[in-house]
């Protein structure tokens, strides 16, 4: 009787998963958890402010200062300093937009972002609802993502894009994106009697 030899499973081939992890923790040297699909922490590196996309597309056509964004199906996420979360709804009363009803959220310690498929490789699954960069993050973003600024410091080029003028900015284009659906597109005029 012959001895069986155990069997040896082939190599295992990296998975485009497997890419997209090792270049998300070795490249920009974020936390990834999960998958598929691959799935980026937040709070550790940087917070994201999410909104509806056509807010954030016309957030994006105003001179307002951002960092990485991302877009995945109907939610535009922009990359912002980690403990921007926490500060969102003190902001938006600030503001005096409390109350008013947004869709503005903030994911921070605890929460998570499907990743974006990295720039330059090629999409693995339709693009239809994918997670895309827009903006794409680069080594080293983090200092420079949108935050409240320290005391006795001004935001600007030297501290980062400034998170209250950001916040401001998308408080009022998820206002008026939300005011042009309830019209179904047609602006109304106003009426003064």
């Amino acid at each position: 009787m012959a001895a069986t030899l155990p069997t040896v499973p082939p190599p295992r081939v990296a998975s485009e998963e497997d890419a997209y992890a090792a270049w998300y923790g070795k490249v920009l040297g974020w936390t990834v958890t999960g998958g598929p699909p691959v799935q980026l922490v937040t709070g550790v590196g940087f917070d994201v402010l999410e909104l509806p996309s056509d807010a954030g597309t016309a957030l994006l056509r105003r001179p307002v200062a951002t960092g990485p964004v991302a877009v995945m199906g109907r939610r535009m996420r922009f990359l912002v300093a980690s403990g921007s979360a926490e500060e969102l709804d003190g902001l938006l009363d600030w503001l005096e937009w409390g109350g008013v009803a947004l869709d503005l959220t903030a994911l921070g310690a605890g929460g998570r972002i499907t990743a974006p498929a990295p720039p330059g490789r090629p999409l693995g699954e339709s693009l239809r609802g994918a997670a895309v960069w827009l903006r794409p993050p680069e080594q080293g973003c983090e200092a420079l993502l949108p935050a409240l600024p320290g005391p006795g410091r001004a935001a600007g080029p030297a501290h980062g894009p400034d998170l209250v003028r950001l916040v401001a900015a998308a408080a009022t284009e998820c206002h008026r994106a939300r005011l042009g659906r309830r019209t179904n597109g047609v602006r109304q005029p106003l009426a003064f009697s």
